[in-house]
């Protein structure tokens, strides 16, 4: 049940599941509305005042009030402060839609103890958060949104450790277009901002860390999404969640929605970019210029691609831990891409279809579904580009690792390595050696690997390096390593 109350909360803002066209704004409207919204919440919550409608002009105020969930909540366990209602504007439209608006505050303090029974003090506000929307019922989704949060603060208080976190402003925006392959997909757009971030960390047994970025920048894409049938789901299991076993009717139907559903999606991206990093610490601090991290996923069914990454430009260290003559060699950027492809959706529906829900072996069955993601057993890992760079070296891979999940042993890999200025890298070693002995055999290693290089027009250093399943190695052609005897 507390599972099913608390999701049923989270949605209450996105279930306005009646048509808004031709609606007429009156009390049997907004008592329509209301009964909308509670229809996924216990008799009693329902009738405790925690969501009110009233007619407002052209518009209905829908009031929350947070506190009514926390009558029956043990105050030595959790306590909370200034919770107070706030409100949301619906304004029918003739398109059928509704326009959400609103703009509200927060300013809460409190404690709770967790199971190991540890006190922890909080505090949580925001100056303002105002938003507007569209909202679909046919989808019980917004198909826009714009919302603006200014002076958010967060504070987390233990007998150990403290953490607090603070955003100067945010920023995010929505949208959305039916897909072009039809059959109700949509595809989404997101994008936002956050400015002047400041986390804190300090505790009994750690020393204080500082973590800023002037900002913070998101934009996310989502193709080919079966919203309706998303929604569905959402309240099939909302409406089961009590359930130790399903019926053969709700079996059935479940699948069904679910079979509906596939693809969940047909490409996903999302890039988050933070300028003007920072990490600060007692020993010194460091950080980057410009960080960067990219997930993705593309491709057909049954041969999509995961891709993910992260990179860092104007990387810096100072500290007092790391040697003047060792600064040299830290990476200055740094760009790092991976990607899995081949992953088969279209098996792994296939196989949940075939799952029995009620059969206790279906955590076995679970994992033999997972299994199908990857044809024939075989998982191939991509990296197109793996690069870094400091005043002493410049190299950059590529290649690709081929093996099965079900064995380590059974793997081959192709790359190429670049290299640029490589005795430049090793005159500096050289000079590092003269201090620190133990580093002539770095500089000998690195000599003897040029000795296998092949030279681009470019001048960079290329090896192309091949490792076999049998476990023979070449580089640029040349046999290092002979096959493993069986």
């Amino acid at each position: 049940m507390r599972l099913k109350l608390v999701t049923a909360t989270s949605l209450l803002a996105l279930c306005l599941v009646t048509t808004a066209q031709g609606v007429e704004i009156n009390q049997d409207g907004a008592n329509a509305v209301k009964d909308t919204l509670t229809k996924l919440l216990p008799e009693d919550l329902a009738k405790s005042g925690l969501i009110t409608v009233n007619p407002a002009g052209t518009r209905y105020e829908i009031i929350y009030d947070l506190a009514k969930l926390l009558t029956k909540v043990d105050p030595a366990t959790f306590t909370i402060n200034g919770l107070t209602p706030f409100s949301t504007f619906a304004t029918p439209l003739d398109s059928g839609l509704w326009n959400i608006e609103g703009d509200n505050s927060l300013n809460v303090s409190g404690h709770l103890k967790g199971k190991d029974q540890k006190p922890t003090d909080f505090t949580y506000s925001i100056a303002s958060l105002a938003y507007t929307g569209v909202f679909d019922p046919a989808i019980s989704y917004l198909r826009s949104s714009s919302a603006t949060a200014k002076d958010i603060k967060v504070t987390s208080k233990t007998d150990t450790e403290e953490v607090s976190a603070s955003m100067a402003s945010m920023e995010q925006k929505l949208s959305s277009t039916d897909s072009a392959g039809g059959n109700g997909r949509i595809d989404f757009v997101v994008g936002g901002s956050v400015s002047g971030f400041l986390e804190q960390v300090s505790g009994q047994q750690t020393p204080p860390v500082e973590l800023r970025a002037d900002t913070v920048n998101f934009d996310g894409k989502v193709n080919g999404l079966p919203a309706k049938q998303i929604r569905d789901m959402i309240f099939f299991v909302l409406d089961h969640v009590d359930e130790k076993e399903l019926s053969p009717e709700n079996t059935t139907k479940i699948k069904g929605i679910v079979k509906d559903a596939f693809p969940l999606l047909t490409s996903f991206s999302e890039t988050i970019g933070v300028n003007n990093l920072t990490v600060s610490t007692e020993v010194g601090k460091g950080g980057a210029k410009a960080f960067g991290y990219n997930v993705a996923m593309d491709g057909p069914t049954d041969a999509m691609r995961f891709g993910f990454g992260f990179n860092a430009q104007d990387i810096s260290v100072d500290t007092p831990l790391m040697p003047a003559s060792y600064s040299a060699f830290m990476p200055t950027s740094l760009d790092l891409q991976l990607a899995v492809p081949n992953l088969d959706f279209a098996s792994f529906g296939d196989a949940f279809m075939a799952m029995d829900f009620n059969d206790k072996a279906a955590e076995k069955s679970g994992e033999e579904m997972g299994k199908k993601l990857f044809r024939d057993g075989r998982l191939a890992v991509e990296f197109p580009k793996i690069s870094a760079k400091s005043d002493v070296y410049d190299i950059d891979m590529t290649g690709k690792i081929e093996g099965r999940v079900d064995t380590e042993k059974d793997y081959s890999m192709e790359a190429t390595i670049l290299a640029r200025d490589l005795d430049k890298t090793i005159a500096a070693v050289q000079e590092l050696a003269k201090t620190d002995p133990d580093l002539n055999q770095v500089s000998f290693g690195i000599m003897m690997v040029k000795g296998f290089a092949k030279t681009d027009a470019d001048g960079r250093s290329r090896w192309d390096i091949s490792v076999g399943r049998d476990g023979s190695v070449t580089v640029n052609g040349q046999a290092i390593k002979g096959a493993d005897q069986p």
